[in-house]
Parts: structure tokens; C-alpha cells; sequence
């Protein structure tokens, strides 16, 4: 069987199309990602007056200082709890939201909701509920004899902005987890219920196996998400706080490049951190995609 293709009469046409992608693409990622690989190799004096080629040094002195390690840490423990999290309640939530014959479009409505709620909106949503002051969150575990206080304990921090990035990605990895669901042909499952599976061997060994792509996919973003997309969420409830418990590497490089005005050292973290998801990206499409059925 032979496969269409489609040809275009005019040869200039399809580059026309495709222009806009590729201005934006090179003006709003090539460019500044070339602009920071560039600026990592400098250093400006206090007043930016003055500015040398320094080679590695930026490199070198981020990894002597305790402070950008004790963020490699914290970035691996966070994004590690944020992808395992909204994947796992998003997969229960999808799973339920298959089941259901009525209500189904309200409840998957109801949980589509806060996607459409920006980063730091949904920061200082959580920021309220847990405040140690007035948060309702903290008062009702006062009364279960839990003293919460994020502003001080560096554990309470670290799960607050992993309950606030787990919610935000929920209603995401839900819309795409439901989708893979309604795609599985039911007479798998009906043919598995008369062999004498249960629901539950029939969900990981039918099921689930059938929504890997889906699964794979989401994997690859929400390690994304947790890396880049969540300064808003920390930046509105922690701001890398206490005592840098909550300071991620895509907060440090705004920390020290807006606020610190170390340009270079900024840069080179934007670097690294741009090179860490590469690979892990690459590691995911190499060994994980392996196990993936399509």
C-alpha cells in the first residue's frame, strides 16, 4: 500500500509556513540560549562597567560551592516528588473518571479547573491555606497536635511546594491520562473478566501497558515542569526558603542573576541546568522508552 504525499506546486510555499515557527523558535529560545551560553564564559565587575572572558572559572566555582550542590539536591528531591505525585493521582483520577457513566463530563470539568490557574496564583492559593497565621490547613492541623510552620521548618516548606506543584499539574497529566483510557478497546477487558482476571490484574496487565506511550510522554513533561515551570509556585509560597530548602536550580539562577547581579554565574546555572534536562531527556528516550508498547 502506497502513502500520500503531499506536494506543494509552489517550492517557496512550504518555508513560508513554516517561517513564523522558526522566527520564534530562533528569536525566543536560540538566541537567549546562545546569549547565556556566551555571557557563562564572562564576568562583570560590581558596577557593569567591565567585563573579561574568565573561561570555566564560572563553571568551576559553581561546583565548589555548597550552595548551587545543596540545589542539585533539592531540585532532584522535588522534581522527583512532583512527577511521581501528579502522575500517580493523575492515573487514579483518570481511572475513575473511565469508570463513571453519569457525571463523568462534571467531574472531569471539576478537575480540568486548575490547569487554567497560573503558577503563581496557584502558589498563593496554597500559601493561604498553609499559613501558619491564617491558613485554614495550618489551623486544622494545629488542632491534630501538628505544629505546621513552613516559614521556619524546611520539611513543611518542601511539602508545601509539592502539594502546590502537584496540584497545578494534576488537571494535565488527568486530560491526557483519560484520553489513553477511552482509547483501550473494552472487548480486552471483557475478554480478560471472563478468563477470571479481576480488576486489578486487568488494569496492569492490559491497561496500563496500553497507555505507556501516554505514560512515557507524561514522564518527559512533568520532569520538565518541575524544573522550569514551578519558579512561580516557589517563588509566591517559599522563595527558596527557609535557609534555601526550597531554593531549585531554576530559582537559584534567578536569584543570582536578577537579585545578586551575578550575571555570569546566573548563566552558567541556566547552562548546566539546560544541559541536565538534555541528558535526562535523552536517558528517558534510550533505556525508558524501551519498556514502552506501542
Amino acid at each position: 500500500m502506497q502513502t500520500k504525499r503531499t506536494v506543494f506546486p509552489n517550492r517557496v510555499l512550504p518555508y513560508l509556513l513554516v517561517a513564523p515557527q522558526m522566527f520564534i523558535t530562533v528569536v525566543f529560545f536560540l538566541w537567549p540560549a546562545g546569549q547565556a551560553f556566551w555571557q557563562s564564559f564572562l564576568h562583570e565587575d560590581a558596577f557593569g562597567f567591565k567585563t573579561s572572558f574568565v573561561w570555566f572559572d564560572n563553571y568551576t566555582k559553581l561546583f565548589a560551592d555548597p550552595s548551587y550542590l545543596n540545589s542539585i539536591r533539592v531540585t532532584a528531591i522535588f522534581s522527583v516528588f512532583v512527577a511521581l505525585l501528579s502522575l500517580a493521582l493523575a492515573l487514579a483520577l483518570a481511572v475513575t473518571a473511565n469508570r463513571m457513566v453519569r457525571s463523568s463530563k462534571i467531574y472531569s470539568t471539576l478537575l480540568i479547573w486548575p490547569y487554567s490557574i497560573a503558577p503563581v496564583i496557584a502558589g498563593i492559593l496554597w500559601w493561604f491555606m498553609f499559613n501558619p497565621t491564617i491558613g485554614i490547613m495550618a489551623y486544622a492541623m494545629r488542632g491534630l497536635g501538628i505544629n505546621w510552620n513552613h516559614l521556619t521548618d524546611p520539611n513543611d516548606a518542601m511539602v508545601l511546594i509539592v502539594l502546590a506543584a502537584t496540584w497545578k499539574q494534576i488537571s494535565y497529566n488527568f486530560l491526557f491520562f483519560l484520553a489513553g483510557l477511552q482509547s483501550v478497546p473494552r472487548s480486552l477487558e471483557e475478554a480478560a473478566a471472563i478468563d477470571g482476571a479481576g480488576p486489578a490484574k486487568r488494569f496492569w496487565t492490559i491497561v496500563f501497558p496500553l497507555i505507556s506511550p501516554t505514560t512515557f510522554y507524561l514522564m518527559v513533561l512533568n520532569i520538565v515542569y518541575a524544573m522550569f515551570d514551578t519558579f512561580g509556585v516557589i517563588d509566591a509560597t517559599t522563595k527558596g526558603g527557609p535557609s534555601k530548602a526550597t531554593e531549585i536550580l531554576v530559582y537559584k539562577v534567578y536569584f543570582d542573576g536578577f537579585v545578586g547581579l551575578n550575571f555570569g554565574s546566573s548563566a552558567a546555572q541556566s547552562v548546566i541546568l539546560m544541559a541536565i534536562v538534555i541528558i535526562l531527556t535523552v536517558i528517558q528516550f534510550r533505556w525508558v522508552e524501551r519498556r514502552v508498547q506501542y
